[in-house]
């Protein structure tokens, strides 16, 4: 069918091992949903349909778009199926037998052809349905609790633009009603996130088709939120002995070569771009830029770590069909750095670098770490691979943190360290990036003078620590659901007169706020009092001021804080007071 990957059966702790794990519950439902849709819909080719993170999808072919309504009768359909109770059959073919029972579908009759010799070929049936599987699935369908088709999207026949576009129903499975509606709910409250929609009703951001997707325009309040993200960072790095540098947008092709860029991520990149003979590209990264830096004079041991720092706008070629809001773009800002040192130096400053991820990621309000310790693919692996991995583990072990391997999922350089965060609503997202390299200053011949008068190579140290201004501010709105913390706000305060009569003080007000380095501002409309709170609360500002009468003759107002009932009267200065600690403490 469906998935060409085996799933083991892996019993929940604590749970009866008899039952299915949840991949193979959702496994058996994509089976389900291709059953349906072959009863209701013969036209429909099915080609596969895995289990995926919290659910499944199947890809069909078929001329007509399914509909909401056609869902709606396909869930009605699983039921039936699901109520059923068929057992999930599965036999072993040879190779001629699975042709012949999909001479019919060409997509099942390429994987069938493609299944290397020697490798079982298993059919699987519930019903009357037969599907092209290699397995993992509950023993029958009435295995599955509950479960809900969600949407439908496009999507190219493996992935590839030339191929056919198929339709991909997406759907999720659970082991009971009640699991299913939780999930249900944190989807909701998920779309309720969507930093896509709260960047139009916030006014923080767009993406200007006229200009081509992928490209973000910074509205001023997002670029007020950006500029603190930045202002952040930079106050870490220049404490840890970092200096900024700036390099050129577009270079010459030749860079990436050396690199080996170009070889392992031409696909991605940008251009070329011929001037008089020459071919340039924009930059898909920063690191080769600052490789010329250091290049750029002798350099002796006394110089070393040498730290250089950038937010780096890079550019890098995504399909359209995978462009999502800030977290999937075609130009984005790293706040990239790297650092050139002995490898002596290499433990102290990597371990270094995963201090400062966690404060960046602790001040931002992520309270959940997870690490994971790319290796380099054991086809490209070398004898200082094995350094490098240790300095990783041992960087993490010093800070008594648990991590995962992906084993061959390092850069082409060189293994990494990726630093994974949980938001407010228990999903992952993977942000910072630290990567020890030994291959790139091999390939552009770098040195140092050590104090014995030889000229040994210097390891470079890649980091990320944010990722991309673009995606980490597109989580941090999701993780606040919009609601930024008082320092982070691109509106801290609105002062709101009740009448014509106090918009004079209201100004008094907030001109005291402004000198005392905050970001506020008056509203001046002319709406009534309610109308005016409620705007302003549905753009998420942390503090409304309110002046009337008693507030113009005591010097003082009343304070709306966001995610409080009561209301208060403070004088000026006090407020001033309170807002100087919020602040302080990033709250």
């Amino acid at each position: 069918m469906a998935s060409r990957s085996r799933r083991p059966m892996i019993a929940d702790a604590g749970v009866d091992d008899r039952r299915p794990s949840l991949a193979e519950l959702r496994h058996t439902a994509a089976h389900v949903l291709a059953y349906a849709v072959a009863d209701l819909f013969p036209d429909a080719k099915p080609t596969i349909g895995p289990a995926i993170e919290n659910g499944f999808y199947y890809d069909f072919d078929r001329g007509e778009a399914f509909t909401p309504e056609d869902l709606e009768r396909l869930e009605r359909r699983m039921s039936e199926i699901v109520a059923a109770d068929y057992p999930m059959a599965g036999r072993e073919v040879t190779r001629r037998e699975a042709i012949a029972a999909f001479d019919a579908n060409p997509y099942k009759l390429e994987i069938a052809r493609e299944i290397p010799d020697g490798e079982p070929i298993t059919l699987y049936t519930i019903g009357e349905f037969t599907d092209l599987c290699r397995g993992g699935h509950a023993e029958s369908t009435g295995a599955i609790g509950a479960f809900k088709l969600t949407s439908v999207a496009g999507a190219y026949w493996r992935g590839d633009e030339h191929r056919p576009m198929l339709q991909r129903i997406y759907g999720t499975a659970w082991y009971d009603q009640a699991q299913l509606a939780q999930y249900l709910a944190r989807l909701e409250e998920a779309q309720r996130r969507d930093h896509r929609r709260l960047g139009v009703e916030l006014d923080l951001f767009s993406i200007e088709e006229a200009a081509g997707g992928g490209l973000v325009f910074w509205h001023p309040k997002g670029a007020i939120v950006r500029g603190l993200i930045e202002d952040f960072i930079r106050e870490g790095l220049r404490e840890r002995g970092y200096q900024p540098v700036v390099t050129p947008h577009v270079v010459s092709e030749r860079l990436y070569e050396i690199s080996g860029h170009l070889e392992n991520f031409r696909e991605n990149m940008f251009g070329p771009l011929d001037a008089e003979g020459q071919r340039f590209r924009l930059k898909p990264m920063n690191c080769p830029g600052h490789i010329l830096i250091y290049q750029s004079r002798l350099r002796s041991y006394r110089d070393l770590p040498l730290r250089l720092s950038e937010f780096g706008t890079v550019y890098r070629f995504e399909r359209s069909g995978v462009l999502h809001g800030l977290t999937r773009v075609r130009g984005f800002t790293q706040d990239d750095a790297h650092l050139f040192c002995t490898p002596e130096q290499v433990q102290h400053e990597f371990e270094q670098t995963v201090d400062e991820a966690r404060r960046l990621m602790s001040a931002f309000g992520f309270a959940e770490f997870a690490y994971v310790l790319s290796t380099r693919a054991q086809k490209d692996r070398t004898e200082t691979d094995e350094v490098a991995e240790a300095a990783i583990r041992k960087a993490l072990e010093r800070y008594g943190m648990s991590y995962e391997v992906d084993e061959g999922g390092g850069a082409f350089y060189g293994p990494k360290l990726d630093i994974n965060v949980r938001d407010a609503i228990g999903r992952s997202w993977q942000l910072g990036t630290v990567q020890v390299d030994f291959l790139l200053p091999a390939r552009f011949g770098l040195k140092y003078r050590a104090a014995d008068g030889q000229d040994p190579r210097p390891v470079m140290i890649h980091r990320a620590l944010a990722g991309s201004l673009e995606r980490f501010f597109g989580i941090l709105i999701e993780h606040y659901g919009g609601a930024f913390p008082a320092w982070l706000a691109p509106i801290q305060v609105v002062v709101a007169p009740i009448a014509e009569q106090q918009a004079s003080y209201a100004s008094e007000v907030v001109t005291r706020l402004r000198a005392a380095g905050f970001r506020a501002q008056v509203d001046e409309s002319n709406e009534k009092l309610g109308y005016k709170i409620r705007h302003w609360k549905t753009q998420k500002v942390p503090y409304i001021l309110v002046a009337g009468k008693q507030e113009v003759s005591d010097g003082t107002v009343n304070v709306n804080q966001r995610g409080r009932d009561e209301k208060r009267t403070v004088s000026v200065e006090s407020f001033v007071d309170e807002l100087h600690k919020t602040v302080e403490a990033k709250l």
